[in-house]
């Protein structure tokens, strides 16, 4: 795809002037570049060309410093030039702008910041971006939250993608790389003998570097050997002393540990002073998005203390890689923790060497990258479907579907288990209504985990990884006598042949079934799955649902009379019910808008440890799509590889157990 990346108006892309932003764009550029035709738009700067190619990227830079003059520059560089998708870093007020001018673009936003909060835009505003993007991208899950408790609407396009760091750059301790540049600063700065604890950021109130200054005296009582640098100024490149900083500086004066004030340090100097250091420490006290100097001290192979604001607990774990300050307003809470670890050697290596693992494995630029090119990849695969940006992926189902064939939009089935489960004397408490399909899954897993009073067959619920894996298994092994599938169908087929087979003319029932609630639906067709018979070949007749319970409820309760365990049936028909077919999802990976659905479903219920989560939905779903990406196969061809579980079956299992539990009721 032919893609602009807009950076903010504040610094320059290249980081040349630092920037937590700049730093991210240059460490997943050359990454993405590869794979699509690249433009980055940023700000000018005087040790930069307005519009240069460099290795391939086209970088074009507009007048920035104020938002309002930098939305003029991007508009009227997007007058005379179009993209398929536009990546906005951080400044969701250019999203209805650039939507203005590229109206047919897609648009994804990256947000390293709250910048959805009141004063930062108008509520509208805020509403109006969030209706015209495809996805946002957010550094924490701390941000992302940020974002949908005052726009809900936000949650379905959130994706979490934790920053990296070039672990070229910032080394662990034993390399003879970090060696040697720990031992300059150290002989430059007569840090040699010190136990050198590190502050890096910028010099403002919000990232505490005052209170890390009032914990000293207290820990140089039991550690008189420590030092203390402070890697920063007021502001990116920008060495002028404020009042904090001057307030700061004179706090430091007074201690009784030497104190190195390096100012202003340039980006591809900084990785030399987290060489030098022992401990690293983030003191901040404002709900941090989450700092990447996190990333920089575990590559560097440092122990760690932070504190419990924004998303900084999310990639620091306590006794793993460092700890987590739970008071940071409180210098006596710093003086505990690092008392412990300077008093314990090896507790600080075994901290530090868990940190450059994690640093190797999850927070890599090139991982960073493959994150933002499956969100690329997903808004690809939705021009490709014809899905709105603005479209709901529910939505965009229905209209495929009633295109490709007569089944019913999952919504609908939805409904119509509604229906069943709330019919008079059913004994469900919990309603399933028509709602996006990870609320339903939620509900289904909530009805799955509370199964109802005579519920003779308890659910155990499991991870939906879990469920692919189990599904995944039973493609792979087909059961004994069973035949080679030669295909088998997507969810969207599985409910159209469910559907089909609902219709079977010959059922002859005189019991009437009373509607059964949703967690005995599913122990029916989890006991019919594992029942191991032969399979049916014989194509079966298709009706919307809503006429087929019809019909059947008429035919069930003609009589009462009949008091058999079985639903008579002829010879034909009784043949029919022997074959029994399983139910499979081998086809997912060719319904790629299911696809990236499931992908976010998966994520959003194991958020709680997402990178490494990430990481095992990815290579869950590589693994679906290697089994059977060579198994081409037309929509049209689906439904004659799969004969699904008979309806017959289905209806007599539950006309059993109602009538059993009806009358013990009675009893």
């Amino acid at each position: 795809m032919k893609i602009l990346m807009i950076c903010t108006e504040k610094l320059p892309v290249p980081a040349v002037r630092g920037g937590a932003i700049q730093t991210y764009i240059d460490g997943v550029t050359s990454f993405l570049s590869k794979e699509h035709d690249l433009t980055i738009l940023g700000t000018t700067d005087p040790s930069l060309a307005d519009d240069e190619t460099v290795n391939g990227v086209r970088y074009v830079r507009k007048v920035g410093g104020l938002v309002e003059t930098y939305v003029e520059g991007v508009c009227e560089f997007l007058k005379d030039h179009t993209f398929d998708l536009i990546h906005i870093f951080n400044r969701p007020r250019l999203v209805l702008p650039v939507r203005e001018q590229a109206p047919t673009s897609r648009i994804v936003l990256s947000m390293h910041n709250d910048m959805f909060k009141p004063e930062k835009i108008e509520y509208d505003e805020g509403a109006g971006a969030v209706e015209n993007l495809d996805k946002i991208i957010t550094v924490s899950d701390y941000i992302g939250k940020t974002i949908s408790d005052p726009f809900p609407k936000a949650k379905p396009k959130l994706k979490t993608i934790y920053s990296g760091v070039d672990i070229d750059r910032f080394v662990p301790p034993h390399s003879d790389k970090a060696l040697k540049m720990r031992e300059a600063i150290r002989e430059e700065h007569d840090l040699t003998d010190k136990k050198v604890i590190l502050f890096a950021g910028r010099l403002s109130p919000n990232k505490g570097a005052d209170i890390l200054v009032k914990a000293m005296p207290d820990l140089a009582k039991e550690h008189p050997n420590i030092a203390l640098v402070m890697v920063g100024s007021k502001w990116f490149s920008v060495d002028a002393v404020t009042d904090y900083i001057a307030y700061v500086r004179a706090l430091a004066e007074r201690l009784p540990i030497p104190v190195v004030n390096t100012g202003f340090v340039h980006p591809t100097e900084i990785q030399k002073w987290f060489a030098a250091a022992d401990v690293f420490v983030c003191p901040s006290q404002w709900q941090e998005p989450l700092a990447r100097v996190h990333y920089e001290a575990m590559a560097s192979g440092l122990p760690i203390l932070t504190t419990a604001r924004g998303g900084n607990p999310e990639v620091i774990f306590d006794n793993e890689n460092g700890f987590v300050v739970e008071e940071p307003e409180d210098p006596q809470c710093f003086v505990k923790h690092l008392t412990h670890l300077l008093s314990d050697p090896k507790l600080c290596k075994k901290l530090g060497k868990k940190g450059r693992e994690l640093a190797e494995k999850n927070f890599i630029w090139s991982r960073v990258a493959n994150d933002i090119l499956d969100v690329w990849t997903e808004v690809e695969n939705r021009i490709k479907n014809g899905i709105g940006y603005s479209e709901d992926i529910e939505e965009s189902m229905v209209e495929e579907f009633a295109e490709t064939g007569n089944n019913l939009p999952i919504t609908e089935v939805i409904e119509d288990l509604n229906d069943q489960v709330n019919q008079p004397e059913s004994g469900s408490e919990i309603p399933i209504d028509s709602a996006p399909l990870t609320e339903v899954i939620e509900d289904l897993n909530d009805q799955v985990n509370q199964p109802e009073s005579g519920s003779e067959i308890p659910i155990d619920s499991a991870p939906i990884t879990e469920v692919i894996e189990d599904l995944n298994d039973q493609v792979d092994q087909p059961e004994s006598g069973s035949e080679t599938l030669n295909g088998s169908a997507p969810i969207t087929e599985a409910i159209e042949d469910l559907n089909e087979q609902v219709n079977q003319p010959e059922l002859g029932s005189e019991t009437p079934i009373d509607s059964a609630p949703i967690t005995e639906v599913i122990e029916d067709l989890n006991d019919q799955v594992n029942q191991p018979e032969s399979l049916s070949e014989t194509p079966v007749d298709s009706a919307p649902i809503e006429e087929v319970i019809e019909d059947l409820n008429d035919q069930l309760n003609q009589t009462d009379s009949n008091e058999t365990n079985e639903l008579p049936l002829g010879e034909e028909q009784q043949q029919k019910k022997q074959r029994v077919r399983k139910l499979f999802l081998s086809e997912l990976n060719k319904q790629e808008s299911l696809l990236d659905l499931l992908q976010s479903i998966i994520e959003e219920k194991t958020k709680s440890n997402s990178s490494q989560s990430s990481q095992e939905i990815k290579t869950l779903l590589n693994q679906l799509e290697r089994n059977f990406k060579n198994q081409p196969q037309k929509p049209s061809n689906l439904l004659e590889s799969v004969n699904d579980i008979t309806t017959a079956k289905l209806f007599s299992k539950l006309a059993e157990k109602r009538k059993s539990r009806s009358s013990r009721r009675r009893n």
